[in-house]
């Protein structure tokens, strides 16, 4: 059975990153034929192709950009380890990778995860945000070891993940100053012809949301649909239009953008999952996370 051979995987490494042999030749001090001999080894030793060459360039093949990828998390530790060697006071500190769906209240997740940064054990977060499906790829590849988000993970998906309910909370709709002083009746009425930004098919309290409003609303004003919370709460913070959050925390909303709760609807409620690989909760950050959402969310 063929075992890896690091210094080939080094070497194609450098040649993916700079784009040609040639270049990473002169990086790693060798000639190019030296290069192309040990890609050309690698490669028979793994039996595929990692590149092809298009013109006068070489472009990776699927095959090869799978194995980059994972070159980048080999060599990415490898530099994690010499700064830990390097400086001993991060040898105290533990990593922790969480991804937050776009769809999710970046006050919400905040709230969540700021509990985990002052554990008793130093913790260094590595935070990314996107699509739901782009964070369980990388979940899926040892990227992340905590997703937040709106919903439990599709069932379809072959990802090892579980789901943990954090909680949930009834969804709040707010406006500007200027734009709530020109709404009149009692909520929900008070929103006919009055303009809405709403969550996009992203979120998913979207399909939901829209049947209530069908139902409550008839004289319906959509001027905008969005696929992350941050923006839908930017438009709404200059008077574009009236927006949904969690009310939970409508007092960090209506403090942080300067505008008010005109009602809630308490028959839609937003949920908020954490999708880890354990089935059990065990990791240090990820308990602090979920104490912080039974303190802040409803079981």
């Amino acid at each position: 059975m063929a075992t890896l051979n690091y210094k080939h995987l080094r070497y194609f490494w450098m040649v993916a990153r700079s784009g040609s042999i040639a270049k990473a030749a002169e990086q790693l001090h060798l000639t190019p034929q030296s290069i192309s001999g040990q890609l050309t080894e690698f490669a028979d030793t793994l039996g595929v192709e990692l590149f092809r060459r298009v013109g006068r360039r070489l472009e990776l093949t699927e095959t090869g950009n799978r194995v980059l990828r994972h070159a980048e998390d080999i060599f990415s530790a490898g530099d994690a380890l010499l700064d830990v060697v390097r400086d001993q006071s991060a040898t105290q500190a533990t990593t922790f990778r969480l991804g937050v769906s776009d769809s999710v209240s970046k006050a919400v997740a905040c709230r969540l995860v700021a509990p985990a940064l002052k554990l008793a054990e130093p913790t260094r977060l590595i935070c990314r945000e996107g699509r739901l499906a782009a964070l369980l790829a990388d979940m899926a590849v040892h990227r992340l070891d905590l997703i937040i988000t709106d919903r439990a993970m599709p069932s379809h998906l072959s990802v090892r993940g579980y789901n943990h309910l954090l909680g949930e909370s009834e969804l709040g709709v707010f406006a500007a100053p200027a734009l709530a002083e020109t709404l009149s009746g009692p909520f929900p009425a008070c929103l006919n012809h009055a303009p809405l930004l709403l969550p996009g098919e992203d979120f998913a309290v979207h399909a939901r949301l829209m049947q209530w409003l069908h139902t409550h609303v008839p004289r319906l004003h959509v001027i905008g649909e969005f696929d992350d919370s941050a923006m839908i709460k930017a438009f709404g913070q200059s008077g574009a239009g009236l927006f949904f959050a969690p009310a939970a925390i409508a007092p960090t909303i209506c403090e942080q953008y300067g505008v008010l709760m005109v009602g809630t609807i308490p028959s839609l409620r937003e949920q908020v999952y954490a999708i880890t690989t354990e089935r059990r909760i065990s990791h240090p950050a990820t308990q602090a996370i979920r104490q912080a959402a039974l303190e802040t969310l409803s079981a």
